[in-house]
């Protein structure tokens, strides 16, 4: 039986058939979702990706999230902290559990700002994101060095819950850290279409041509 690493979640293992390597993808969804939301999203955009997807532990009206807020674009920083500590302790039990190198997150809307905060927080946790309508959860006090770590933020210029310069300050703050950083723009709201895909596929798949220099996993 397997043990309990303190999330709700799937894990699916990469395609036995793959003729290469990728790094496995963790998916954190959005509130409201569960483990099973993006897991097509994920095989989509990395279709030969083993997929870890824990489910959110907080509840707001019953909607599963990642950390609590206090309204709509304002975060309970003191719970995020706690529950990004929490997250990073579950990613590196489920490395150990099922044989995973360093996981590259995918997140969008609330699991996209725990995605975040993951770098923020705990750098060396991640390979790298893929940062889905996301916004500036947390900024420590003290940089960590996020040399050469890959993230791509996709944003959208008619997001009404994530402003453009939200977008653009995460981009700024990640880089300023030594992130490697890309953005890319879609034209439409908080959802996703098929450019985010696209992009979110082909930013991946460079990225396995021409892999980033990272310091080793803590």
């Amino acid at each position: 039986m397997a043990r309990d690493l303190g999330f709700i979640h799937r894990f699916v293992p990469a395609p036995r058939d793959a003729e290469r390597s990728a790094p496995p993808l963790l998916l954190l969804h959005g509130t409201g979702g569960n483990e099973s939301d993006l897991l097509g999203l994920g095989r989509e955009i990395a279709p030969v990706s083993a997929l870890l997807s824990p489910r959110g532990k907080v509840l707001e009206n019953g909607m599963p999230r990642f950390f609590r807020r206090l309204a709509e674009g304002v975060f309970d920083l003191e719970d995020l902290v706690l529950r990004t500590h929490e997250l990073a302790a579950f990613i590196r039990a489920a490395r150990e559990e099922h044989g995973l190198e360093r996981l590259m997150a995918l997140g969008f809307s609330n699991g996209a700002n725990i995605a975040a905060s993951l770098l923020l927080l705990e750098p060396g946790t991640l390979a790298g994101a893929i940062l889905l309508r996301p916004m500036v959860p947390i900024e420590p006090d003290a940089p960590h060095d996020l040399a050469g770590t890959p993230v791509l933020i996709a944003a959208g210029r008619q997001d009404p819950i994530v402003p453009p310069g939200e977008s653009e300050r995460l981009a700024e703050l990640l880089r300023r850290w030594g992130a490697d950083v890309s953005v890319h723009w879609s034209p439409g709201g908080h959802g996703l279409g098929e450019d985010d895909i696209e992009a979110a596929r082909e930013w991946l798949t460079r990225g396995l041509a021409s892999p980033p220099d990272l310091p080793s996993s803590p």
